[in-house]
């Protein structure tokens, strides 16, 4: 942390008295409130209003920190609530569930029961028919990473090969997916030893071009459902 920064907990305060007075509620959320701070760290603070018809995500600094601001009123929260939770990422519950409050009259209970029930409930499940379909693009993937021979090719498709795969594995299992450093989190939340094969297989492969770890990694992971498809796959005939 810069030693010019104020505490988290007072910038943020002091941000909702600057630029929040008249809100109803404040949650301070994000890595600080994990105790996963690091120097580049943010401050996430979502905050509500309950007469107003806007919202909106706006980036300041203040105390030393760069602060993320997620303005909502009591019917926009939901709106997002419902997106978040169809693309099964949820990104602003999680923020709402975990948040330290700042300010609250009397409006944050109800918000934050809202969002801890959506994140246990979990994300929609997968049909057979979009298992399938995931399975195709996997196995697509894999096909081209085993045949690529061009190496600034094969990173890429290394890459697009791990975000399918841990999006299968989360899906299949009922979990939230993230991205980009939520992948690891996500992974590791469902199942810590298979989220340091997961890493390992791909790290392997990154330092030594060496692909048999990640390979084998994919075929365990699409055998309980059918292994590698094909042959036979079709969308949208008629």
């Amino acid at each position: 942390m810069h030693v010019d920064r104020l505490e988290p907990i007072e910038a943020a305060k002091q941000f909702i008295s600057l630029h929040h007075p008249n809100c109803q509620g404040a949650l301070l959320a994000g890595s600080v409130i994990r105790g996963e701070t690091t120097k580049t760290s943010d401050l996430d603070i979502v905050v509500f209003y309950n007469n107003s018809q806007i919202s909106f995500r706006e980036s300041l600094v203040l105390g030393g920190w760069p602060i993320e601001v997620f303005v909502h009123n009591l019917t926009s929260y939901k709106t997002f609530f419902e997106s978040d939770s169809k693309r099964a990422r949820p990104s602003l519950p999680r923020m709402v569930a975990e948040g330290l409050i700042l300010k609250d009259n009397d409006i944050l209970d109800s918000i934050k029961t809202e969002a801890k029930e959506l994140l246990a409930k979990g994300p929609e499940i997968w049909s057979p028919e979009t298992i399938n379909l995931k399975r195709y693009f996997i196995t697509d993937a894999l096909d081209d990473f085993i045949g690529s021979t061009n190496r600034a090719e094969e990173i890429f498709i290394a890459n697009t090969l791990a975000e399918l795969l841990s999006e299968f594995v989360l899906r299949t299992n009922g979990k939230w997916i993230g991205a980009s450093k939520w992948i690891v989190r996500a992974l590791k939340h469902h199942d810590e030893n298979f989220a340091n094969r997961f890493v390992e297989s791909f790290d392997i492969y990154y330092k030594t071009g060496e692909k048999n770890k990640v390979i084998q990694l994919v075929e365990d992971i699409l055998h309980p459902y059918g292994g590698r498809l094909f042959e036979g796959f079709s969308l949208g005939k008629i």
